[in-house]
């Protein structure tokens, strides 16, 4: 079941349900100085979870997310992006934990017809609402779900201790289970352990509380249900592949960087190639909502995905030259059906990453001659100090 069938079957699930369908956010998020980016899909709706009347109860997004906290680990795990699609229903005092729990199960075992057997659940450690929810109605064995504390199962996590401000809530996840051969090994092994059996597909987040200033916890005007389900974990899951980067979301930008590699180099790096192929698409996407590459703020952070991206590309054997800006148009192809206006950008997408990958070479050009110099000089004249200012030059 391709992504594209996964959005929509999600949405018109909710759609049924008298749900609002609401169109993605930019990633520029709008009137919310807290975040650089617009990192999950209940951003747009803050003024409706604090009792704000919108003239709608329900809601339902697959909202364009970026994330930059798990740089580092994207490519060196399965699961982790900097852009991804976050499947979102949303509830503003209206229907709250039962509803939202037998919603999220009907949803995954009925209309995607996921393996019961296969799914755990995780509640909050004191939530004992939604764990006989889970035992007395889903029917879920005891066994198979499991209490965790504060960095796992609220939301946001250790929100109640250190922040940030705001709407916050215990919240339930569900977990998929790709067996006992994958991940440590061990007889006893459940949703806390981190060893990639399990991978978290839906978070249920019951925001009931707002953050004050002095770290209490004020229940809100109304009881609040925010959920986020990954598109390219859930797609994963579909297409029986334990990596996200196996899917259509991301196999075609990787087959054409293999093709723009040597055929006598050797065999590419797939933390490589799946970090390429992410970093690509949130630059994409960045530059479509109006991120362009600069010196600060969000602009600094989209030029640094772009550089680490073609380091990654030379790091493949890509030598010194433009090579990202010929993948835009794979992406377009691969997005078209829920962003159309994509395929009308995509020059325009190339040519400002073209001009920023030039740069960026121009750059490294610039910097292995300065090195070159500087070190004939401190062979010449060995001086510590002037290494310092070397290095604080490049």
């Amino acid at each position: 079941m391709t992504a594209d069938i996964l959005r929509d079957k999600f949405l018109a699930f909710f759609k049924v349900r008298k749900h609002k369908i609401v169109d993605s956010d930019s990633l520029v998020p709008k009137d919310d100085p807290t975040v650089l980016f617009t990192p999950a899909g209940m951003n747009q709706f803050k003024k409706e979870f604090m009792g704000f009347n919108s003239g709608f109860k329900r809601a339902a997004t697959a909202q364009r997310c970026l994330r930059t906290d798990d740089l580092e680990k994207v490519g060196k795990t399965s699961a982790h992006h900097t852009f991804f699609e976050m499947l979102g229903n949303f509830s503003f005092g209206d229907y709250f934990k039962k509803e939202a729990i037998s919603w999220a199960w009907e949803f995954l075992t009925k209309e995607l017809s996921i393996d019961p057997e296969k799914l755990w659940v995780s509640v909050y450690q004191d939530d004992d609402e939604a764990y006989n929810i889970w035992k007395d109605q889903v029917k879920i064995p005891e066994i198979k779900i499991v209490r965790l504390g504060d960095q796992d199962n609220f939301w946001p996590a250790e929100a109640k201790t250190k922040g940030p401000n705001g709407p916050c809530g215990p919240c339930s996840e569900i977990f998929y289970d790709f067996g006992a051969d994958v991940g440590c090994g061990e007889k006893i092994c459940d949703p806390s352990c981190s060893c990639g059996r399990f991978v978290e597909i839906w978070n249920l987040v019951f925001t009931q509380f707002n953050r004050k200033d002095d770290g209490s916890l004020e229940p809100l005007p109304n009881k609040n249900i925010d959920t986020g389900m990954g598109l390219e974990r859930l797609a994963a899951v579909m297409q029986g592949k334990q990596n996200n980067f196996e899917t259509e979301l991301f196999q075609p930008i990787i087959k054409e960087i293999i093709r723009g590699l040597s055929p006598q180099g050797t065999v590419p790096e797939k933390k490589l190639l799946y970090a390429i192929a992410d970093h690509l698409r949130a630059v994409v996407f960045s530059i479509f909502d109006g991120i362009l590459p600069s010196n600060e703020g969000r602009g600094y952070v989209i030029r640094k995905i772009i550089r680490k991206a073609s380091l990654h590309l030379m790091g493949l054997g890509i030598d010194k030259k433009p090579f990202l800006y010929r993948l835009v148009p794979i992406v377009a192809e691969i997005m078209h059906k829920p962003y159309p206006e994509l395929t009308n950008r995509r020059e325009e997408i190339a040519r400002i990453i073209l001009a920023e990958e030039k740069s960026f070479i121009d750059v490294l050009g610039s910097s292995e001659e300065l090195l070159r110099v500087k070190f004939s000089e401190f062979i010449d004249n060995p001086n510590p100090e002037a290494v310092g200012k070397t290095a604080f030059l490049l």
